[in-house]
């Protein structure tokens, strides 16, 4: 029955059970270590003898004692010869407040880009897939391994990527990671070691996590312009850089492909200044109006790092990806991936090795180009109707497309953004991908890939009017922008 300890707080009881299962001792220390955590029981009060807690709880003295013996080893409780046994002065820890959850916002659309279809993801093809590689798996395998990850993915990517990418692949240069942001920190970390001091950039392109990961590295990033050929080589050479990150077959965000001459001005650049070229391959494999454009990789494999994940093909939480390795940084990242985290997961890699083996990757594949390919004809269809005068660019691949808005107003594209936000539809901005936002010209990235063909009509008839005004001029804004605020 619950014992109320004499001149101590009349909301300080303990009681235990006997018919619960759990060990006596154990639900003593429990019920005491809750009392000092939440300051029922204050730094330095007293708490009765063991002789004494013991006879009023009708314990054995032997259990109390072990009981206050383990608070003492873990710092609730200190004990002086002579003197009472007494709450530690720094074991109170006040409960943390609860976070304010608020309702998730619910959106008629929300055309946030870089997410692939997520109800797509083929689950029970993942599951059948992990059931088979843990029915297989040899029991050496749940060692730590190679650090460059399975042998058997390694193999597998490198035949995929060598019919479908036109790759360069030895599986002896591919090292597995923990998709792209750790690819890309890999790679910078090690062109440090190999004395790189500056990394250029696409502008427009990832700025945020670039130099993100060239701060990391304890690089220097710099920005170079993208048109409509790709990446201005010329423009390239003049900043003293010796790396560039690049999306050539679907430029990250404008959606142009890397020029044929440009991709050998590219390679001769690299060759000429004994630098190298970071290939995010993130969504070739969605293309619409021919087969997709080859890796870069394979022009140049000893100039070029490219980078695969599955996080558009599948789903971003798989966190899968790999870098093709040039000769001379295949040591330096292997060791980088080691002293980092001793390698990737081997079990989901050898079940994204026998999905790829199975023929279902591939199938699920061709079955998101017919469901993305759908929801694009869906967005030009709305803008058609409800803002023809808008122009769409970027449709030829992936799953995202570039909204040029009329006028070159640069607040233009954040009332826009907002106005869309205070009618539930979400909208995104070209210039968050941008190194000066001051100049860009007002545009939107319309991601389309995991909004429904539905929510992307109803969406776009909601904000119509916001994108073109009924003169072909832009709403005037009523109030600060998100980012104003920020």
């Amino acid at each position: 029955m619950p014992l109320q300890w004499a001149g101590l707080s009349p909301e300080l009881l303990l009681s235990v059970d006997r018919e619960s299962g759990e060990q006596l001792r154990a639900q003593l220390e429990r019920q005491l270590r809750d009392a000092i955590r939440t300051g029922r029981l204050g730094a330095g009060e007293r708490l009765p003898s063991s002789r004494e807690l013991a006879r009023e709880m009708g314990l054995s003295r032997g259990l109390v004692q072990d009981c206050y013996a383990q608070l003492q080893s873990e710092g609730y409780l200190v004990t002086r010869v002579g003197s009472a046994t007494r709450v530690a002065a720094c074991a109170h820890v006040p409960p943390a407040p609860a976070p304010h959850r608020s309702a998730p916002e619910r959106l008629i659309a929300d055309f946030r880009h870089g997410v692939p279809d997520l109800t797509g993801f083929p689950l029970s093809d993942w599951l059948w897939a992990l059931r088979e590689a843990g029915r297989t798996l040899p029991t050496a395998d749940l060692d730590y391994g190679d650090p460059r990850g399975s042998r058997v993915l390694r193999e597998v990517v490198a035949g995929y990527l060598r019919r479908v990418r036109a790759a360069a692949a030895d599986p002896e240069r591919i090292v597995v990671c923990s998709g792209y942001a750790q690819g890309l920190g890999l790679a910078l970390e090690s062109l440090a070691g190999a004395g790189v001091r500056v990394v250029a950039y696409e502008d427009p392109g990832a700025p945020a996590t670039v130099t993100a990961a060239t701060t990391a590295a304890g690089l220097t990033a710099v920005p170079v312009p993208v048109d409509e050929q790709g990446i201005d080589v010329r423009a390239l050479e003049a900043t003293g850089a010796r790396a560039v990150v690049v999306t050539p077959a679907h430029q990250w965000p404008t959606g142009v492909v890397l020029a044929p001459e440009r991709r050998l001005a590219l390679i001769e650049w690299a060759t000429r200044r004994d630098a190298y070229v970071v290939e995010d391959d993130y969504d070739a494999e969605f293309r619409y109006d021919r087969e997709p454009v080859g890796a870069l990789q394979g022009l140049a494999a000893d100039r070029v790092v490219s980078i695969g994940t599955v996080s558009k093909s599948l789903a971003p939480a798989l966190r899968i990806g790999w870098l093709l390795c040039p000769p001379a940084l295949t040591a330096p990242i292997t060791a980088t991936k080691l002293r980092t985290d001793r390698g990737s997961p081997t079990l989901d890699q050898l079940a994204l090795a026998r999905l790829v083996e199975s023929g279902r990757y591939d199938r699920h594949l061709r079955r998101m180009r017919a469901t993305y390919a759908a929801r694009r004809t869906a967005l030009v269809t709305a803008l058609a109707a409800h803002a023809p005068e808008v122009r769409l660019t970027g449709l030829a691949a992936g799953f995202h497309a570039v909204a040029h808005l009329p006028g070159t107003d640069a607040d233009a594209e954040r009332a826009v953004v907002d106005g869309a936000r205070a009618r539930s539809v979400g909208l995104y901005g070209m210039s968050a991908c941008r190194s000066n936002r001051a100049t860009a010209p007002p545009q939107l990235v319309l991601g389309f890939g995991d909004v429904g063909e539905r929510a992307i009509t109803e969406g776009i008839a909601t904000i119509g009017d916001l994108l073109v005004g009924p003169d072909g001029s832009w709403p005037a804004r009523t109030g600060p922008s998100t980012e104003d605020l920020s």
